[in-house]
């Protein structure tokens, strides 16, 4: 099924009568992750010679997706402060040696250094635009973006017609996907849907996070069994492929067939291993205590976004964004007015 054809059916469900109450479409950013991706991407520097590509890149993305989408919501999720430290407890290489070296090679940077004060200075921007528009932002120390959007996508549907939106390249994500929960990664410009979940990987979102713990994730640092890829992991682990099982169903599995296949034998040899990096992945217990569950219930529950267009031109027009957004206060109007 093509990104139209999936759009086309949600408009379909969203153009019910006019008793019939509003589809809730909630767009939930991954917000890091998507100003790296533009940070890596656009070159774009202002007449002073200051790299603006992850600043303004980020809001064009995020109008685009607003055009897209149509979002009755939108949540601007970020990492807290030592927000990786709970699964480093767990694997302490966890996302270690990232940001040791440069993302880029923009002549704006004459180095290292200078890339990452550009970095900070770009998020800081983002921050200070995003109170001028009807957004939500939530950002809690010590817990990933991951754990909130997991969390959101899970509490925030109020009827089956709800949909929740999650803008992101990490496939982490896709253990979440549902009839309810899309991803769509930037990257690729994919929609996924449990039919294009299966479509693409060879089994259902709900055994992707075996997929995930089995396999590893070098982006995170996380080995997985050695000498498994996927075609072998479906050959040895048909099962996956079909109704929900759980890691104990793989270690009982490899046990059965021990004698049948070196993997098995790897799987069993370390079974510690594998259930903390099943625990580390698996965002259907997202790593948030009950008083932060509490304070987002709240913040979801209260905050009233406000819209502030003038704020948000004169902070384009200082930072000289140009023509990275064209016509910005028609962008603004068609893009934000409606989520007021």
């Amino acid at each position: 099924m093509s990104n139209r054809d999936i759009l086309s059916l949600l408009d379909n469900v969203q153009e019910q009568g006019d008793d019939s109450p509003k589809e809730r479409r909630v767009l939930l950013i991954d917000a890091l992750n998507l100003f790296f991706r533009n940070f890596t991407v656009i070159p774009a520097v202002n007449k002073d010679g200051a790299h603006i590509g992850g600043l303004g890149g980020f809001y064009r993305s995020l109008g685009a997706m607003i055009k897209q989408i149509e979002p009755t919501e939108v949540f601007i999720v970020w990492d807290g402060m030592g927000s990786s430290n709970n699964r480093k407890n767990i694997i302490p290489e966890y996302k270690s040696e990232r940001n040791i070296s440069r993302v880029t090679n923009w002549e704006a940077f004459d180095s290292h250094s200078d890339e990452d004060d550009s970095k900070v200075d770009q998020l800081v921007r983002i921050i200070q635009y995003q109170s001028t528009l009807p957004v939500r932002s939530l950002s809690i120390d010590k817990v990933e973006a991951d754990d909130i959007i997991a969390y959101l996508s899970d509490t925030l549907p109020n009827t089956p017609d709800d949909k929740m939106f999650i803008v992101s390249s990490d496939k982490d994500y896709l253990q979440l996907v549902s009839d309810q929960v899309i991803v769509y990664s930037p990257i690729i410009k994919q929609y996924y849907t449990p039919s294009t979940v299966e479509e693409k990987f060879g089994l259902p979102p709900h055994n992707f996070i075996l997929y995930k713990a089995l396999m590893g994730d070098s982006s995170d640092k996380i080995p997985g069994i050695k000498g498994l890829g996927p075609k072998k992991l479906y050959k040895l682990f048909p099962e996956l492929k079909g109704d929900k099982i759980e890691l104990s169903d793989i270690l009982s599995l490899s046990e059965s067939r021990l004698k049948e296949h070196v993997i098995y034998a790897r799987i069993l040899s370390d079974p510690d291993a594998l259930e903390k990096r099943y625990k580390v992945m698996d965002l259907s217990n997202p790593m948030i205590d009950e008083s932060d569950k509490e304070y987002i219930d709240h913040y979801v529950a209260t905050y009233v976004p406000e819209f502030h267009p003038k704020q948000f031109v004169q902070l384009y027009e200082q930072d000289g964004l140009g023509n990275l957004i064209r016509n910005v206060n028609l962008w603004l109007k068609e893009r934000f007015e409606n989520l007021i």
